[in-house]
């Protein structure tokens, strides 16, 4: 619903940077969340349907109620190259609101992927076409389109609010998403996280142990931790 207390549809979406999203897209979901300080996922119940997938895009989002897809067909409108279907409920739905025919509409318009908190279906045919997918629930039961809500109004997913144009990064580890105005920071943040990532991989590669590295030992010390030969030798 929009703020003046009716369904509404937007067709202005201020997006993020476009180069911006192409630099977060193969950093990956678990990357990007840490790097903004553990924010913006969805939660472990939202997954991909297929696996090998790592995508980002601007957030293009669509408020349904249960059991009813009318505001997906709404929303692709207003969909535009490099964006991300992003889809809430008003209340929780197992229905596939998504299957192979709005999946067709929205490769024609260019939308790079699909999050729903409800269900998806043809999910063999999706996988086929090359078209992603994160959702809570796989389904056949099929959706009405019936009752209106609204398209590009900010939505709430796993507990996470997602306003259209934001960042959303998904693969196989799940969904992250970065607000539209710290889009360039974290994409920043995640550089550096990576770039220490590469030098901790190097470390380990080479035999050290993460318990030193992370300065892990010291702190177990400090915790009353002592370490023993066996249970037989308490002063170790």
């Amino acid at each position: 619903m929009s703020d003046r207390g009716r369904p509404v549809v937007v067709r202005g979406v201020e997006r993020a940077d476009p180069a911006v999203v192409d630099g977060l897209a193969p950093m990956g979901s678990a990357t990007v969340h840490e790097a903004i300080g553990r924010r913006g996922f969805l939660g472990p119940d939202i997954r991909p349907i297929q696996a090998g997938t790592r995508i980002a895009g601007a957030a293009v989002t669509a408020l349904c109620h249960p059991g009813d897809n009318l505001m997906i067909h709404a929303a692709m409108e207003t969909c535009q190259p490099g964006d991300i279907l992003v889809v809430a409920v008003s209340a929780p739905s197992a229905h596939g609101f998504f299957g192979d025919l709005l999946a067709t509409s929205a490769q024609a318009r260019g939308v790079r992927g699909l999050v729903v908190d409800a269900g998806v279906r043809d999910t063999a045919e999706l996988r086929a076409m090359g078209f992603p997918a994160w959702s809570r629930h796989v389904s056949c039961q099929g959706t009405v389109k019936a009752t209106p809500g609204s398209v590009n109004v900010p939505v709430v997913l796993g507990g996470q609010v997602v306003n259209p144009g934001d960042v959303v990064c998904a693969d196989d580890d799940g969904v992250a998403v970065v607000a539209r105005s710290e889009a360039g920071w974290a994409l920043e943040m995640c550089r550096q996280r990576v770039a220490k990532e590469k030098e901790a991989r190097a470390r380990l590669a080479a035999g050290e142990l993460g318990l030193d590295m992370y300065g892990l030992r010291r702190q177990l010390v400090d915790m009353g931790v002592d370490w023993v030969d066996t249970l037989d030798d308490p002063e170790g």
